[in-house]
């Protein structure tokens, strides 16, 4: 087997970031790793799910395993389902739209536990039920768009034979492409209202000959469209991110939009003076309303700015944090510390059954919204702390003398954890761990530390934040020993 052979396979099982696995004989004179004669090949394949018999190219060839991609199904998996979106297939936002989706959920499920048991070497703990999402499209109260001056076309648009504007795109970039941008005309993913206004700034701007921003040229004006839709408050955020000032442009934008969607609770409008491509800015303007949006999980009520972070999905959020809160378990007397806290909403979700909550996050923007959720809610027993959580926290907590917590609840990025976070958490030897991930690859790296310092994997519990990708975030009870 060689790079760029055309090889058929049958799809046995599902493999990590949603592709499927088959198994070929690789040498027949070589025994296997059970012993026997046969000795098995695995190929991993891009856009492939199990039940499926497939056509696929080799892309890569290592020592023990290949690469491929789907070039043709020839019997499809009985999984297999019709996308809804006429862009699936080339866009990246919804790889798996094209999957049943309570087969979806069955197979995070299995490779959340398979991640656990053969990566962790894990067996003496409890594997609670997944918890699917209880809207699979319209489930995203954030999109972010891109503007660019390069339009990606598809096989079929270059096959129409009509000419494109390919200087103007505004929509998602394709995969592994970062400078091509498919011009996306409906999103299932965020609410209707938000494809109106993606639709109505599209036709706004080019009717105006306003360019995008090129990082090559550093020039343009356009970079990014931000749309934030509360889920209880009904609050709508147009958050349009530009290379430079231009005041009566983006009244004029404003006011159209307000003409036509009317929804819309405020404008914002953030300065990106930097060539990275961030859909943030140095500063802000605001064009309509307060600048922010308000949104809820559980009982609680969470501010929302242009840019800081709340949970993408907020009905699943609140079953995340729920996951947590039942495994932590406080009874009201418990200290809890709470790290890698953000704008504070699990601090602030567990606080009414604790004693106290002591916050430590990295980023004092994110610190500074956490304050002010912190007085929408009126919670005195939560108290934020800016922390470098690459190195240690332990000093700040010995300079503030804070009491010694029952139980540590982590929430940290893809990356998992720096390893003296670890440390910290291990030297204040509290008695539960409660850790969040949305990737259980560094999870389970992670967890691997805490056991060999002393502490038991009790019982982990997968939910599902993000319907048609392969992304799933998973919640796992550590109890020392």
């Amino acid at each position: 087997m060689k790079k760029g052979d055309l090889i058929d396979l049958e799809i046995e099982k599902y493999a990590f970031e949603g592709k499927g696995i088959a198994k070929i004989n690789a040498d027949k004179n070589k025994p296997g790793e059970d012993g026997t004669k046969e000795n098995k090949f695995v190929v991993f394949v891009e856009g492939a799910y199990p039940g499926d018999n497939v056509t696929a190219r080799v892309l890569k060839v290592k020592k023990s395993f290949a690469e491929a991609a789907v070039i043709k199904i020839n019997s499809p998996s009985r999984f297999r389902t019709d996308a809804r979106c006429i862009h699936f297939g080339t866009c990246g936002g919804c790889k798996q739209q094209d999957m049943d989706y309570n087969a979806q959920v069955k197979f995070k499920q299995e490779q959340v536990e398979e991640i656990f048991r053969k990566m962790g070497g894990f067996n003496n703990f409890i594997v609670e039920e997944i918890l699917p999402s209880e809207k699979i499209f319209f489930y995203r109260n954030k999109m972010e768009f891109s503007f660019s001056d390069k339009m990606w076309l598809t096989k079929e648009e270059i096959s129409s034979g009509k000419s494109f504007e390919k200087n103007f795109a505004l929509g998602l970039h394709i995969p592994g492409i970062y400078d091509k941008v498919l011009d996306i005309t409906r999103c299932y993913l965020q609410s209707e209202l938000s494809n109106k206004i993606l639709d109505l700034t599209r036709t706004f701007f080019k009717n105006k000959n306003i360019l995008p921003y090129s990082t090559k040229t550093n020039s343009g004006y356009l970079r990014n469209l931000v749309i934030k839709d509360s889920h209880y408050n009904n609050d709508l955020m147009v958050n349009l991110v530009t290379s430079e000032e231009n005041d009566s442009l983006m009244t004029e934008y404003a006011g159209f939009l307000i003409e036509r969607v009317p929804e819309i609770t405020t404008i914002v409008n953030n300065i990106n003076l930097k060539k990275a491509a961030v859909a943030a800015g140095d500063y802000e303007r605001i064009y309509h309303g307060s600048g922010f949006i308000y949104d809820a999980i559980g009982s609680y009520k969470f501010r929302v700015s242009a840019n800081s972070f709340f949970q993408t999905n907020t009905l699943q959020a609140e079953k995340l944090y729920k996951t947590a809160l039942d495994f932590a378990g406080p009874a009201g007397e418990e200290t809890v510390y709470d790290l890698y806290s953000g704008a504070g909403t699990i601090s602030i979700f567990v606080s009414g059954r604790a004693k106290e909550v002591y916050a430590f996050e990295s980023a004092a923007s994110a610190v500074s919204d956490a304050e002010e959720n912190k007085k929408i809610n009126n919670v005195p027993n939560v108290h934020f702390f800016t922390a470098d959580l690459y190195k240690s926290f332990l000093p700040l907590v010995e300079e503030k003398k804070l009491p010694l917590p029952h139980t540590v609840i982590l929430d940290p990025p893809r990356s998992g954890m720096h390893r003296n976070t670890v440390d910290d958490v291990i030297k204040l030897n509290p008695e539960k761990i409660v850790y969040v991930s949305c990737n259980p690859a560094t999870q389970v790296r992670d967890i691997k530390l805490f056991t060999q310092a002393g502490y038991n994997l009790e019982e982990i519990r997968p939910v599902d934040m993000f319907p048609h990708t392969y992304h799933i975030e998973n919640v796992a009870l550590l109890e020392r020993k």
